[in-house]
């Protein structure tokens, strides 16, 4: 069985496959597997580790040379959720040059998930994230019209020289609505798969409130119509 839906009314699908089991491990039954599809952006100023973050959660891998990135770069991830459950990650990596954010209504289109990521070494680049923040919030919403869940990341936590304290990371994040917030290090490789998983979490239980209330309106939907009266054109 496949359920697909549009990706300009949400930009995800459910797809149902049947696979076949080993015959000497369960009788040659056929499970049923489920592959579900998000797109995640990720946005913050220039130089801030957003490919990099990228590589390591992708390739686990981290490039000391820096190479800007030119209007959107893009990767994918497959991550196995359960015994009967796979998701695929469409990471759009959003360059964060201002010659370029005339473009983010394009970029942004049909996300599900967002990372709003700073430099902790960088203070303009945290003052900035509140920027950021009403962007995604202006352009990008769920079907129901709520905000996109949003995680903010203080990126670069190896280094010294902070110039962001955590009370004033705190005190942004209650205040403008993110979804949850950590310091991350993509060159150590430190809560880079667990700020995704996290994420994911959130994406996948929205998603599944989202669907149940669909099913709720339809059901309600359908019980009104059938007490409607027959009409009478007597």
């Amino acid at each position: 069985m496949i359920r697909r839906r549009d990706p300009q009314e949400g930009g995800y699908y459910l797809k149902k496959l049947q696979v076949e089991e080993d015959p000497s491990s369960n009788n040659g039954e056929v499970q049923e597997m489920t592959e579900r599809l998000f797109k995640v952006i990720i946005i913050g100023d220039p130089t801030v580790g957003k490919t990099s973050f990228v590589q390591r959660y992708v390739q686990d891998s981290f490039r000391r040379d820096y190479k800007g990135t030119v209007g959107v770069d893009f990767a994918l991830k497959i991550l196995k959720w359960s015994e009967s459950e796979t998701i695929k990650l469409q990471l759009w990596d959003i360059a964060g040059q201002e010659r370029f954010t005339w473009m983010t209504r394009v970029y942004y289109k049909d996300a599900q998930g967002c990372i709003i990521m700073f430099d902790l070494t960088n203070r303009n680049s945290f003052l900035n994230t509140l920027k950021w923040k009403k962007d995604v919030d202006s352009k990008c919403t769920l079907n129901d019209g709520s905000p996109i869940p949003c995680m903010l990341l203080a990126n670069k936590c190896d280094l010294p020289h902070r110039q962001v304290d955590q009370l004033e990371i705190e005190k942004l994040y209650k205040e403008h609505n993110f979804t949850g917030w950590t310091e991350t290090s993509a060159k150590e490789g430190l809560m880079v798969t667990d700020s995704m998983r996290f994420l994911v979490d959130v994406m996948m239980k929205q998603k599944d409130s989202l669907e149940d209330d669909s099913t709720e309106s339809s059901l309600r939907l359908s019980h009104a119509d059938l007490e409607k009266p027959d009409p009478c054109y007597c």
